[in-house]
């Protein structure tokens, strides 16, 4: 990762960070999500999709308003999803997950953190645009 200086908005470091975090809890050893897709397979687009939710969820539970609008980015693997009317739902569960699972590693966490629905927190990351649906 470029340290934070590097982005335009230093903020987005957060994002993107979060984002690879989201890939790195997929591993066999944390939540064990299969990682072996290529790149423009529908299991690479579920994967970037449940890392980009991961990311969005986590900004949102910590307060942390990036200026890159993760609907944008989600919705450019929506149509690599298609073929599947429940990946949506599949990443969003995935993502929730894993958002629990990184956000139990702040000093303060005792208790596991709940995460809104999906679509309450993409709206939130992304107030500009509007909830489609």
């Amino acid at each position: 990762m470029p340290r934070p200086e590097a982005y335009f908005a230093p903020i987005n470091w957060h994002r993107t960070a979060l984002h690879e975090l989201g890939h790195w809890s997929g591993h066999p050893s944390r939540l064990g999500r299969d990682l072996s897709g290529n790149f423009g397979s529908a299991l690479y687009a579920k994967e970037e999709l449940v890392a980009e939710m991961t990311s969005a969820f986590v900004c949102a539970s910590l307060g942390i308003v990036p200026t890159v609008r993760h609907a944008d980015y989600i919705g450019s693997w929506l149509e690599v999803l298609r073929d599947d009317d429940r990946a949506i739902v599949r990443a969003a569960s995935a993502a929730s997950k894993a958002a629990d699972y990184l956000l139990a590693f702040r000093p303060d966490a005792e208790e596991p953190v709940e995460v809104r629905r999906a679509a309450d927190l993409l709206q939130a990351t992304d107030r500009s645009a509007p909830c489609a649906g």
